[in-house]
């Protein structure tokens, strides 16, 4: 790919951010330095000034093997960012320097942790033990011991500041990469799923880092402090400092627990509540809360109803759509107006029956609605022909149902008709499968077609016509008892006919 979009703007963005990366590297380490510098370094140690000279030698030295290191892996951490920035990149290492990008924190803590801690505290320990067993240093041999204690320190206080600090750093350079997805592929990069670091450990990692290791750093730099005393108190201080580690230890832990569960809290609410907008359910969020969140519970909410009513418009407006088409279509034959509307009334009343969801009542009805939407395509001299049809007029007439679904598969969103489509097809076909136009039986018609088909009889045998008079419906219901389990669909034709039946007093016989 030889188009180059924004190149020069991502190459300064990329820059920015290493420049920011090495500034917040420099200030932690720095403050971490100088924080267990102060407390540790100025002890009574009695050192020439040749042996000054040597610590500074091992420090070099392995400052020097912690530079090379780190740049090694950093490097290694870093390339997929940069080749997802070259112009000729394609989408798959977009992603993949997406990804990278959202891992770079994380791997700041490793980095530091591992190559850096390892490839400082292996070259000083080992100069500082060779150097104490040659004689050129003249420390006591437990401070070593602290030495190390003191770098994992550190190291912890480091990576921890590292992290943040990158977190706060590489949203810049997420906004360019997905700019670029956008410009060059039209793609928007999403790293929902991958989440690198729940909420839950980065709270309690950080929330015992901060707690325990103030007090490992006053631990250990009271140990240096008292060591040259010689009393029962001091030679039992590592016992008596370590039983406060461990009660700081879990009071921190049972602290950074409740935190992280009162904020894990709203957020799960919130993300269980997008998710059902995701499958289409309206869900609103209850607000318990007195902080910020509170604030964030309200502005969901208000979103929620803001679609809950545009929904509500929607489906108004759907409905109204579909009553007008099938008023449309009635308008062509006086002898047949308001069939659609009762046919949809009727299928409805069956569903219910049924104990169909609500959602499922609105699709019949709908399908219901539109049963003979394909009549539009044929002529008129056919369908409002008074007398007897013949075959091939006929064979016009049965080809309403198949040309209905193809009128609707025309229309969009074709997610909307999708459901629609098997009851308008299938209104005409028979339960012992000699009906049209699939000539399907039993279960294999849809459910939609055979509930549709006993609304369709009904209304069709008790309306009028120019060639007859609409029947009583109590012969009507008569016939459609009869033909349960040969034309019409056995459950639904008796679920109907009961419950009509029961309502004969008041209802009228369709007239013209």
């Amino acid at each position: 790919m030889n188009t180059d979009y924004s190149c020069p703007k991502a190459r300064k963005v990329y820059r920015s951010f290493l420049g920011k990366l090495l500034r917040n590297y420099m200030i932690g380490l720095l403050l971490t330095v100088l924080v267990v510098g102060t407390a540790i370094v100025p002890t009574q140690v009695d050192m020439t000034p040749d042996e000054y000279q040597r610590l500074a030698f091992i420090l070099l030295v392995s400052l020097a093997c912690m530079g090379v290191a780190e740049w090694i892996v950093f490097a290694r951490h870093i390339r997929p960012v940069r080749q997802g920035l070259a112009p000729e990149a394609d989408l798959e290492v977009l992603r993949k320097a997406y990804v990278r990008t959202h891992r770079l924190p994380l791997l700041s803590v490793f980095r530091i942790l591992v190559p850096h801690q390892l490839s400082f505290s292996i070259p000083a320990l080992a100069l500082t033990v060779w150097m104490l067993h040659e004689g050129l240093l003249s420390f006591p041999d437990f401070y070593v011991l602290v030495a190390a204690m003191g770098a994992l320190l550190v190291a912890g206080m480091h990576a921890m500041l590292d992290f943040f600090l990158t977190t706060a750093a590489i949203r810049p350079l997420l906004l360019e990469i997905k700019t670029l997805a956008e410009q060059r592929f039209r793609v928007e990069l999403d790293a929902d799923d991958h989440v690198l670091l729940p909420i839950r450990p980065k709270f309690l990692v950080s929330g015992m880092l901060i707690g325990t290791l103030p007090l490992l750093l006053f631990s250990i730099a009271a140990h240096i402090r008292l060591h040259r005393l010689e009393v029962d108190m001091f030679q039992n201080y590592w016992g008596w400092a370590g039983m406060i580690l461990l009660i700081d230890a879990a009071f921190v832990y049972m602290g950074a627990r409740l935190i992280t569960q009162d904020i894990e809290r709203p957020i799960s609410q919130l993300y269980d509540a997008m998710n059902d907008i995701k499958e289409g359910r309206l869900t609103k969020v209850q607000n318990v809360y007195s902080d910020e969140f509170s604030k964030l519970v309200t502005g969901f909410n208000m979103m929620v109803g803001a679609l809950q009513m545009r929904e509500e418009e929607s489906r108004v407006m759907l409905d109204s759509y579909f009553v007008t088409l099938a008023v449309a279509l009635d308008a062509r034959d006086p002898y047949t107006a308001g069939h659609s509307l009762r046919v949809a009334e009727y299928s409805e009343q069956i569903g219910r029956l049924c104990g169909m969801s609500p959602e499922e009542l609105a699709i019949i009805r709908k399908s219901a609605l539109l049963h003979d939407i394909g009549k539009i395509g044929i002529r008129d001299t056919v369908l409002l022909k008074e007398g007897r049809l013949t075959e091939e007029e006929f064979d016009q007439i049965k080809a309403h149902p198949a040309l209905g679904e193809n009128i609707l598969l025309q229309i969009e969103p074709k997610e909307v008709m999708a459901p629609l489509l098997p009851g308008v097809r299938s209104h005409h076909e028979r339960y012992d499968g000699k009906g049209y136009p699939d000539r399907l039986a039993g279960e294999e018609i849809p459910v939609l077609g055979r509930i549709i088909a006993v609304a369709d009889a009904y209304d069709a045998m008790t309306s009028d016509r120019p060639y007859r008079r609409g029947m009583a419906p109590s012969i009507a219901l008569s016939i459609l008892d009869e033909g349960r389990g040969s034309q019409w669909d056995p459950v639904f034709a008796k679920a109907f006919v009961d419950h009509m039946r029961k309502q004969l007093p008041s209802i009228p016989k369709r007239g013209a």
